[in-house]
């Protein structure tokens, strides 16, 4: 059995940039695993991870073979007719391949493919030893890296995301020396750039990690994310509240740190006057600080880390503290002044803000939404004056000096000015949730009031965008109408809004500047079913996640359905139907029904619509009629209040029937009425089926 020896690279650098870290880390380590294993090399990756620090890349694997296996080759020549003279000699094609081989010609084997036998040179080497091949595998691996703007230093031809100081490289106990990009490989890694300034011997590979700890560097990162886990929540308790800690904010700060020690601080409780959004904003984005709630409201505390644990915590303390006062003091500035000017008065800017050259003004677009707003509140039982008041206010606070400093804050402002300005609780709140989903995984709008802004605003983006000519091509979408249409769909549906969505974008072309809509009625219904398109193909994914596979997806689109709700409830009755025992038959009888239908149509054979009883000479078809016409009597009021899950369940038990038919009766009768007959009762169970969805995208 080959040797399995634990192998250690890492890689010191100067301060590698933050956001890029991890993915460095990963490239690191799945360069090196996919070198060796090209090779042959066997290795044990079982809990092996990237390890790093913000000033190195490591890859620690604890079973690496020592050498290869054995290496065969086969390598072929020249066929017998082009090998061997008339006398069974070698010519000299043969004796070429087998001097360039290393051997008498003798020695070869033959096989024969398609076009003959030929001579073949068959051989097994030993395997190179994984020292050898350590440093290829290395400069592979680097070489590879995703490194966006790579540094040079010195007079060097050579680069990396930062300059490079120091390489170990371990294969046992053993140093495998290699040079890179300056510097030469050997066993000294380096502790702490303030606690342990000092080179630290390596011994083996598994001694890494608790020697660089010993030197104060967590080098895993999942024992620094534990551990700032650990003291944040540790420090918000002792001041009496709760740390917020986004996956974002902590991600970071574990790539900013090697030895991170928390820090409770505070400031002055006069700034929770401040919208508590704009004070979060700067302690996590600005200076990666974890803020303090309480019964989710801020405190006056925030928890700062140190890459240090300081002989001294109150200096560091007093840093953090005046570091985040003069933002504090800005964002209160900007708050004061925002509300002596009043959100209404805000809004007075937007006539001079181009939102879009063939789309008019800010402002414009502001009066399209409160159009549509107090349509669909209209629809979904909400109140039309407050969706339309709510509309001509919710971007207004694009003018307000907060928002010029905090643009993450769009929407937020707008509800505080709005309760500042004494306007009613739901048209506040809508304000701001008008722009929810904000990014993937976002809760849509909470309230109706909300839920009508949000749909009524991305109605008029996806009609404006593809009016103008600003459909996503490829990775563009300037104007983000792909997660716009999401954000559409998703609103609607988990509202349970039951809205004609062709209808809606048709009213919101309608509303679009003379000079972008599409002349005649005819090409608005066109742009709206395009736009439907465009978003129902955004849904593909979305319910890929809820696990919908494609061709139940494809069931249900097939049929158009102008309400997204509907759609839904679609999705939902197909995938309790495709669960039955009786799916598969009956979806692949109803692709062969409508292959017959399409066929008899092609021929412009004349289906008939009622099915006569008195034609109907197997007992097989007349048992599929009674069938068929029970199962249409039992769905008919189910059909009508949408519950599609009772339909199909119902329809599922004609199986039996189908099945009988199909192997007892010949369609395509000689008799023209009988061949009539028989199609109209496929096309009566088709039509059925069809009503909720094309089953017959279920049968592979």
């Amino acid at each position: 059995m080959t040797q399995q020896l634990p192998l250690l690279i890492e890689l010191g650098t100067e301060e590698l940039p933050v956001k890029a870290l991890p993915g460095l880390a990963d490239a690191l380590f799945d360069g090196i695993r996919s070198g060796l294993e090209r090779r042959g090399v066997a290795v044990d990756a079982t809990d092996a991870r990237p390890l790093f620090t913000p000033r190195r890349l490591a890859v620690l694997l604890p079973a690496v073979s020592a050498e290869q296996p054995e290496q065969a080759s086969e390598v072929f020549g020249p066929y017998l007719n082009v090998a061997l003279d008339a006398e069974g000699q070698p010519t000299k094609a043969l004796s070429g391949f087998a001097a360039k081989a290393g051997v008498e010609w003798t020695q070869l084997a033959r096989v024969t493919d398609a076009k003959g036998e030929r001579f073949v040179h068959r051989a097994v080497k030993p395997g190179a030893r994984t020292a050898e091949l350590l440093p290829e595998v290395i400069a592979e691996a680097i070489a590879a890296m995703p490194i966006p703007k790579p540094m040079r230093w010195g007079d060097h031809d050579y680069a990396f995301a930062r300059p490079v100081h120091w390489l170990v490289v371990l294969l046992g106990d053993a140093v495998i020396q290699m040079p890179l990009m300056g510097i030469t490989s050997n066993r000294m890694s380096r502790g702490h750039r303030f606690e342990h300034d000092k080179p630290v011997w390596i011994g083996a590979p598994n001694d890494y990690v608790e020697a660089l700890a010993a030197a104060h560097v967590l080098v895993d990162p999942q024992q620094r994310r534990a551990r700032i886990i650990e003291q944040v929540q540790a420090a918000a308790r002792s001041v009496g509240g709760d740390a917020r800690i986004t996956d974002d904010n902590l991600e970071q700060v574990v790539c900013l740190t090697e030895w991170p020690h928390a820090i409770t601080c505070s400031f002055e409780s006069d700034f929770l006057a401040v919208p508590q959004e704009a004070l979060i904003e700067t302690m996590e984005v600005n200076q990666k600080f974890f803020p303090v709630l309480r019964d989710g409201r801020l405190t006056e505390h925030f928890i700062g880390i140190a890459n240090i644990d300081s002989r001294d915590p109150a200096q560091v303390r007093a840093g953090y503290e005046r570091v985040i006062r003069p933002r504090f003091a800005d964002a209160r500035f900007f708050f004061d002044e925002d509300l002596k000017q009043g959100l209404a008065s805000m809004g007075q800017g937007l006539k001079t803000v181009t939102y879009q050259a063939r789309l008019g003004s800010v402002a414009d677009k502001v009066e399209r939404v409160a159009a549509l707003a107090a349509t669909i509140a209209a629809r979904v039982g909400a109140d039309a004056e407050q969706a339309r008041r709510a509309a001509r206010l919710a971007k207004n606070d694009l003018q307000s000096r907060m928002v010029n400093e905090f643009p993450e804050l769009q929407g937020i402002a707008g509800r505080h000015y709005a309760i500042a300005a004494g306007e009613p609780a739901a048209v506040a709140l809508a304000i701001d949730e008008s722009y929810q989903p904000r990014f993937a995984g976002d809760d849509i709008a909470l309230s109706p009031l909300g839920k009508v802004l949000a749909i009524a605003e991305r109605l008029d983006t996806l009609a404006g965008g593809f009016a103008a000519g600003l459909k996503p091509t490829g990775n563009k979408d300037p104007f983000a109408l792909r997660r716009n249409a999401l954000g559409l769909a998703r609103t609607i549906i988990e509202s349970g809004f039951d809205l004609d969505l062709r209808d809606l974008f048709e009213q919101a072309i309608r509303l679009l500047p003379p000079e972008v809509q599409p002349g005649a009625d005819r090409q608005i219904e066109r742009l709206a079913l395009e736009l439907f398109d465009f978003v129902v193909d955004r849904l593909r994914g979305y319910y890929a996640d809820r696990g919908v596979s494609a061709t139940q997806f494809n069931a249900v689109a097939e049929l158009k359905p102008a309400s997204l709700y509907d759609f839904d409830r679609r999705i939902e009755a197909i995938g309790n139907f495709a669960a039955l025992p009786e799916a598969a038959a009956l979806a692949a009888a109803n692709k062969r029904i409508g292959n017959i239908l399409r066929k008899a149509q092609a021929e412009g054979f004349a289906i008939p619509d009622h099915i006569h009883r008195g034609l109907l000479e197997h007992p097989a078809e007349a048992a599929l009629a009674e069938a068929v016409e029970a199962a249409i009597g039992d769905t008919d009021i189910a059909l009508h209040q949408r519950d599609y899950v009772q339909v199909l369940s119902r329809l599922a038990l004609v199986r039996e029937a189908v099945d009988v038919f199909f192997d007892g009766v010949m369609v395509n009768a000689e008799d023209p009425a009988v061949r009539g007959n028989r199609l109209a009762l496929l096309q009566r169970l088709h039509g059925r089926f069809g009503a909720v969805a094309d089953i017959a995208q279920l049968s592979a």
